[in-house]
């Protein structure tokens, strides 16, 4: 596949997560994938709370979707979606939540489930299964 000429598949993805390595891999997959044009990365959930509230009156800058990691410092996947919930309609029906985590807990993945801005639960890393499975779930809808 020649990326030069491929066409990235979504406009905009967002990622959260306070572990450097993560978001590089995070990065470098999306891009190498061909999954989105702009890639945003968040070290904090405050941050990207920060990032998304800023893009409100411009909702067509919002990114498309949010790749939320469950355990960082300061505010947690958890408490970053207590937040999100309080957000304008205009936000939270423009952005698709995907949860991403490391841990393996039942606890975790039905949280994760029950909440009704989370699309997804995904284990880390991003690889090129989990783009591909976004892509198929969403790539008529965009």
């Amino acid at each position: 596949m020649d990326q030069e000429t491929t066409k990235p598949t979504f406009k905009k993805i967002l990622v959260i997560d306070d572990n450097p390595t993560d978001r590089y891999i995070a990065k470098r997959m999306a891009e190498k994938y061909h999954f989105a044009e702009e890639i945003i990365l968040q070290e904090s959930a405050l941050e990207a709370l920060d990032y998304i509230k800023s893009l409100e009156n411009t909702p067509e800058l919002l990114p498309q979707f949010i790749f939320l990691d469950i355990n960082m410092p300061g505010m947690n996947g958890y408490e970053f979606l207590e937040e999100y919930r309080k957000l304008s309609e205009a936000i939270r029906t423009k952005c698709i939540i995907l949860m991403i985590t490391t841990s393996i807990h039942p606890d975790d993945f039905m949280r994760a489930e029950n909440n009704p801005f989370v699309f997804r639960f995904l284990n880390k890393p991003l690889d090129k299964e989990k783009f591909r499975f976004i892509e198929d779930e969403f790539s008529s809808k965009k």
